[in-house]
Formats: structure tokens, C-alpha cells, sequence
């Protein structure tokens, strides 16, 4: 149980402490800052602890906000401050130094709490303040000014803010209009029945899942059956996050869970897809793993181009600019929503075509909106490239190095060279195309040239740090390099099994370049060196398929395939699930836009 110590001259019908305890505190009253001082050091020293002014008015739901929120180790509201285990130490000294001082900081500041937050930020603590918005939190300093909070609280509905904070604030239209008006009151009645978000999640997984299977039947029953259970596992994706932010139950593993879950169910369900229509005698296994391969790329675009340009100085660009201006218009900024194609319209899409239409017209709309849609995102991030005077850091410049995912032999080939061949960019996009001419040239031994090519360009392109203006390019070109090559081959194989054994492989790959990007969000750097040296990298696994290709049959090249993703995927996820279940696990939030 948390502790949290009331400070200050107690308010006679002052509902402070019935508000403390209905929030998980145990309440302890300390009759003077020495007091609270000792009460502070009495607590655990594993207990959250919180200082509030026992005059402090205002809605029980401004306090939870400031005071329970697992993501912060400081936080305050006014008239309260809250500190995790590992912000103790910072509470604890500035409390003191404020008792030892007599409160010099902020001698015009009557309330405890509130000079305390003073001399943490005198001290440069970080502390979070949550945005209140409508709620009221204050300490009134005489019984008019109690009075008109009171007041204020009265006509403010806590319940009503929190439910409409428990939304994003930025997602996709169809998520807003057609989930959110009624996720949000399923999120309240799961947690006042004790649901976790984890369960939910977890729940949306196995409806995905079961929804794969459906569609896998190559029933007209078994198609219309997926497609309404997608969109219930969509409502469930929803809840989850809405859960976390009404109950404030943020966790690690739950944001690992939420991110990593929802690439599984997308990717299971286009399995389930190709498994139904080769029931009914059409193979669309190309075209699954190729929407699997663009959907992923285009995230990879997302997440670079983010990553480049987060916390770069300089950071602005008419291009930019003119997209703030379409986004202070109302329908332009739906209408720009829409056009990414975001989780909530894509899925939307899919379970619409996959009721009443084929898998084979499913999986086109879908290629033909996601290459739209990237073609578009794209083509705005070069253009705000190109004219933005941007000074990138070197922590944008290393989070593109581990984005790019090289591999032992790109660094012993870049040793060998000793001098770099270009700029990043074009040296990678060089590398690309010459790898893309040797996978069609038709001769057997040529894509095995053209991925060694491929693997020099790639040492070559991490031998200087990726600060150029279109350096956010080199990650996302060599994932297409990479999941195209595989897709191409099987293709080329033309035997039962090929291309299925490809897709496992990719997603196998994929969700190791989704962990990076989730490790890296939460500033915990790349996945371990001896994981990405035992893996290969990017450039590695690249010849060794292609060599592999040329060597066997097209039997044998997809057994090899097979066994190769199953590698893969075993040390991926052994090592993932260790990392994201560990102490040391970032904390990942999830207010970013829709995927």
C-alpha cells in the first residue's frame, strides 16, 4: 500500500482523507514539516509516498492523475506531491533541505507540498504535472476562496472528464466516431469488475486469432464470421489502452503487450486469409506476405523518420509548416487521417472485403490503400527533409544505426574498405537496386552477387553517422531489401509450401525490427549485440537465403526456410520476453499516432 501524509491545519469536513484512502493510501497526519519529515523516512522504503496539504479541494480524479500514475517517479498537482521508490531519494533531500532552511526556497509559498515541488525543481528533478484541464486542484488560502472551489468542483463532472480522457487525444476518424462513443464506457466496466488491461489485450489477441481461424475455413460463413470478430477485437484493442488511462494502470509489459499484439493479430488474421483462399483453390500467399512486407516498411518509415528528426535542432521546414496550417482546418485534418490509412480504417477495410467479398480482392484494396497511403506519408517526409535546416544529434544518428540492423559481416566488409564510398543514403539505395537487378536477372547465381553487393553498400552506409537530410531512408530501404528478397525467391521456387514458409520467416524477422523500434521508444537502446551477431543481420540473413537458394532445390530451399524462421523466431522472442518481463524494462507510452 502506498503512504500519504497529510501536512498542514487540518479542515473540519475536509474530505481529503476519505479521497486519499479510496485511491489505495494509507493516510498519516503530520502535525509539522519535521513530522512529515520522519513520517516520510518511517515509510518503506519499496511504498509509493505522497505529501498533500490537508487543505487541498478539489476532484478526487485531479488527485489520482497526480498521484498514481505508475509512469513518473516525481509528480505533483497543486497542493500535493507524490514520489515511486526510485524518486524517494529526490523527495526525501529536498524535504529535508526545506526543513533545514525553513522553508527559504519559496518563502511566499504557505503549502508543504508546494515547496517542496519548488526545491525539486530548483534542483532540476524532472516532475510531472498532469494537465488538469477542467478539474479542480487547489489550496485555498481562506474559507471564500475554499468555498468558490468547492463550488468549482460541484460543477465540473469528474466522471465525465475522466471517461473523456480515457480517449486519445489524436486518432483515426473511424476509431473517434464509430469505437471511442462506446469503448470508453466498456473500459469503466471493466475496471470497476477488476479487469486488467493485460486481460484485455490479451482477450483482443485470442478474438483476432479466432478470427484468423474463421476466415481460414474458406467459408462464405467462416469469412463473415471473421470479419465481425476483427471488428470485435478491434473494440477490445481499443478498451485496453481507454482501461489504462481511466484506471491510470500503466505498465511496461502492457505497453509491450498492446504494440506487440497488434502487429500479431494483423499478420495472423492475412495468414488466416491465404489458408481460406487456398481452400477454395486461389493462392494469395504472394500477395499476404507482400501487404505483410509494405505495412511493415511503412511503419519502419514512421518510426525513422521520428527517430531522425525527434531532437533535431533547427527543426523547421515550410513543408512542415503548411501541414500545421491543413491541420488548424477541421475536415482537412480527417480527411489527412484517413489518407495514412491508420489501424482503425485499415482493419475497418479488411473485415468489410473479407464478409463480402475474396481473399484475392481483400488483400488488393489492401496492397492498393497501403501503397497510397505510403506513397503519400513518404513523399511528405522527403519534401520536409529536403527543406528543413535540421542539425540531427548523435542519439537520432545512433537510433538510425540500430534501426538499420547490421550484422557482422556489413562491419567486417566496412573494416576492410577502410574508407567510406558515399553518403549513407545513396550508397544503401545503390546497394538496393543493384541487389533488385540480380533477383530478376533469371540467372541462378546472380542474386548471390547481388546480395554481396548488398552487403558492402550496407557496411558502407553505416561507416559515417546517418545525419544526412534523406538518411532516415537507409532502415527502411533495407527492410524492403531484405523481406522482398525472400518473397522473391519463394516466389521464383514455385513449389506447395514455399511461400508460406516465407511469410513465417519474415514475420519471424519483423517482429525482431518491431522490438528494436519498441526497445529504442523507451530508451533502452538496440536488442543485445550477441542477438543480432546470432541472427546474422539484416545483410547476413539476405546471402544466406540467397545462397541457400541457389545451392538447393526448390523442395529443400523451403525446408530451409522453414527451419530458418523458426531459428529466428526462438531467439527473438526467448530474448524479447526476457527483456520486457524484466525489472529493467522501459516504460513505453502510448499516445503516439495510430499505426
Amino acid at each position: 500500500m502506498s503512504t500519504a501524509i497529510l501536512t498542514g491545519q487540518p479542515v473540519p469536513g475536509s474530505s481529503i482523507e476519505g479521497d486519499l484512502r479510496s485511491l489505495g493510501f494509507d493516510v498519516r497526519v503530520a502535525v509539522d514539516a519535521a513530522d512529515a519529515e520522519r513520517l516520510v523516512a518511517e515509510a518503506p522504503c519499496e511504498q509509493r509516498i505522497a505529501l498533500v496539504d490537508a487543505r487541498f479541494v478539489g476532484h478526487v480524479h485531479a488527485l489520482r492523475l497526480g498521484l498514481t500514475d505508475p509512469r513518473f517517479p516525481l509528480a505533483a498537482v497543486p497542493g500535493a506531491v507524490t514520489a515511486q521508490p526510485d524518486g524517494r531519494v529526490t523527495l526525501t533531500r529536498a524535504l529535508a533541505r526545506e526543513n533545514s532552511t525553513g522553508g527559504g526556497t519559496a518563502l511566499a509559498v504557505d503549502s508543504l507540498p508546494d515547496r517542496i515541488v519548488t526545491a525539486l525543481a530548483d534542483d532540476g528533478a524532472e516532475v510531472y504535472r498532469p494537465e488538469l484541464g477542467s478539474l479542480v486542484a487547489a489550496v485555498p488560502a481562506d474559507p471564500q476562496a475554499r468555498n468558490e472551489a468547492r463550488q468549482a468542483v460541484a460543477d465540473v463532472d469528474d466522471e465525465a472528464v475522466r471517461l473523456k480522457s480515457a480517449v486519445k487525444s489524436r486518432d483515426g476518424f473511424f476509431t473517434t466516431h464509430f469505437i471511442s462513443p462506446y469503448s470508453r464506457y466498456l473500459a469503466r466496466w471493466c475496471a470497476r469488475r477488476g479487469l486488467t488491461p493485460n486481460q484485455v489485450t490479451t482477450a483482443s489477441l485470442i478474438t483476432a486469432l479466432i478470427a484468423a481461424a474463421c476466415a481460414a475455413t474458406g467459408t462464405r460463413g467462416g469469412f463473415i464470421a471473421a470479419g465481425v470478430l476483427l471488428i470485435a477485437s478491434f473494440v477490445l484493442d481499443c478498451t485496453d489502452g481507454q482501461l489504462a488511462r481511466y484506471s491510470l494502470q500503466y505498465s511496461t509489459l502492457g505497453a509491450w503487450l498492446d504494440a506487440t499484439f497488434d502487429r500479431a493479430k494483423e499478420y495472423a488474421y492475412y495468414a488466416g486469409l491465404a489458408l481460406g483462399a487456398a481452400r477454395g483453390g486461389d493462392d494469395v500467399w504472394a500477395l499476404a506476405l507482400g501487404a505483410m512486407i509494405l505495412q511493415t516498411c511503412r511503419h519502419v518509415v514512421d518510426f525513422s523518420f521520428n527517430e531522425a528528426n525527434h531532437d533535431a535542432t533547427a527543426n523547421t521546414s515550410p513543408t512542415a509548416a503548411l501541414s500545421d496550417k491543413l491541420d488548424s482546418v477541421g475536415w482537412t485534418v480527417w480527411v489527412r487521417r484517413m489518407i495514412v490509412l491508420p489501424i482503425g480504417e485499415r482493419w475497418a477495410m479488411i473485415a468489410v472485403l473479407t464478409a463480402a467479398t475474396t481473399p484475392r480482392i481483400t488483400f488488393y484494396a489492401l496492397l492498393i490503400g497501403c501503397a497510397f497511403a505510403a506513397t503519400y506519408t513518404t513523399a511528405g517526409r522527403v519534401l520536409r527533409s529536403l527543406t528543413r535546416k535540421a542539425q540531427r544529434t548523435d542519439r537520432a544518428a545512433q537510433a538510425l544505426a540500430d534501426l538499420a540492423d547490421n550484422g557482422p559481416l556489413a562491419g567486417l566488409l566496412a573494416r576492410v574498405a577502410r574508407a567510406p564510398l558515399g553518403a549513407p543514403f545513396p550508397v544503401a539505395l545503390a546497394g538496393t537496386a543493384v541487389l533488385a537487378v540480380a533477383l530478376f536477372s533469371g540467372v541462378t547465381w546472380a542474386p548471390v552477387a547481388g546480395a554481396f553487393v548488398y552487403a558492402v553498400a550496407a557496411g558502407q552506409a553505416l561507416y559515417r553517422p546517418l545525419k544526412g537530410a534523406l538518411d532516415w531512408l537507409v532502415p527502411p530501404l533495407f527492410r524492403a531489401a531484405e523481406y522482398g528478397t525472400v518473397l522473391i525467391l519463394a516466389a521464383k521456387a514455385d513449389v506447395n509450401g514455399a511461400l508460406p514458409a516465407a511469410f513465417g520467416l519474415v514475420a519471424a524477422v519483423a517482429y525482431h525490427h518491431y522490438d528494436t523500434v519498441y526497445r529504442i521508444r523507451g530508451n533502452a537502446g538496440a536488442p543485445p549485440a550477441w542477438l543480432v551477431r546470432a541472427i546474422g543481420g539484416h545483410e547476413g540473413r539476405t546471402l544466406l537465403v540467397t545462397v541457400l537458394a541457389a545451392l538447393l532445390t526448390a523442395s529443400q530451399f523451403t525446408v530451409a526456410l522453414t527451419v530458418l524462421a523458426v531459428a529466428v523466431a526462438l531467439l527473438v522472442l526467448v530474448e524479447s520476453i526476457r527483456f520486457w518481463v524484466s525489472a529493467g524494462a522501459p516504460a513505453v507510452h502510448d499516445e503516439g499516432e495510430p499505426a
